[in-house]
């Protein structure tokens, strides 16, 4: 059994959490905090993990001002644009299982975005989504049919693979009398848009101040916005597969935005 953590230590704990759960999470953590020295993102600190807890320094939590999320904003890119080795790839140190939330999901890493996107991040979810009910086999269709084009690459755009949190909805952000601190992340090599497409699907204190600061610091080009559907198929895939047929339709409407 862990020892009682330490005064000013936060532990998260979980009875039944599989191997290599907070592992993961810890590397995660750490790979997203060397972007700290360069002004990428303030993460939560690691102080110590076991094979059913991690300690976490305390996070004091304050009001999300619109200034602190300007901050992350620019932070968040920074972080991004500090890049991963491949589209898929763990964090640094890392080999092992990887998660979003309870949901497992695959770290294997890709040379393109979209082969990467389509058959990681986003079919996974849509096959379990069929298998509990919650996703209409029809509707499934129509989203696989999009995954076949993003897989051959259709929507690549280039971009080199970033740094990303991979779950990074309101919940994942603390705002502290420091400024925003992510916690509880999916760590992996991505697209920025990613985190940024779950921020707007999900909502955020002061989202435009964050969105504003992120294109500008990230130099998004105009017309960025139209890609957001595509990046919110990953969380809309996920959330129908755990959460429920609440979220199929908004994951069909998003495929048939993106075809």
């Amino acid at each position: 059994m862990p020892t009682r953590p330490a005064p000013g230590i936060h532990r998260k704990t979980r009875a039944d959490a599989p191997d290599g759960f907070f592992r993961a999470e810890a590397a995660g953590l750490r790979w997203l905090a060397e972007a700290e020295p360069v002004d990428g993102a303030k993460v939560v600190e690691v102080v110590g993990v076991g094979r059913r807890h991690i300690d976490l320094r305390h996070l004091s939590a304050a009001g999300a001002t619109a200034a602190a999320s300007a901050a992350l904003g620019a932070a968040l890119a920074v972080t991004h644009a500090t890049g991963a080795p491949a589209f898929g790839a763990p964090p640094a140190g890392w080999v092992g299982p990887a998660w979003i939330g309870r949901q497992p999901q695959s770290n294997d890493p890709e040379p393109s975005w979209g082969r990467y996107f389509a058959e990681q991040r986003v079919r996974p979810f849509v096959r379990r989504a069929v298998d509990v009910g919650h996703l209409d086999p029809g509707d499934a269709r129509l989203v696989d049919a999009l995954c076949d084009r993003i897989a051959a690459g259709d929507y690549d755009d280039g971009r080199p693979p970033a740094r990303i949190h991979g779950d990074l909805w309101a919940g994942n952000i603390v705002f502290t009398p420091d400024g925003a601190v992510l916690i509880d992340p999916a760590a992996h090599g991505g697209h920025g848009l990613t985190d940024i497409a779950m921020l707007m699907l999900f909502g955020c204190p002061h989202l435009d101040r964050v969105l504003g600061s992120y294109a500008d610091t990230a130099g998004l080009t105009a017309g960025w916005r139209r890609l957001v559907p595509l990046h919110q198929l990953h969380p809309l895939a996920t959330h129908t597969a755990s959460h429920g047929p609440s979220y199929a339709r908004g994951l069909v409407e998003a495929a048939r935005a993106v075809a």
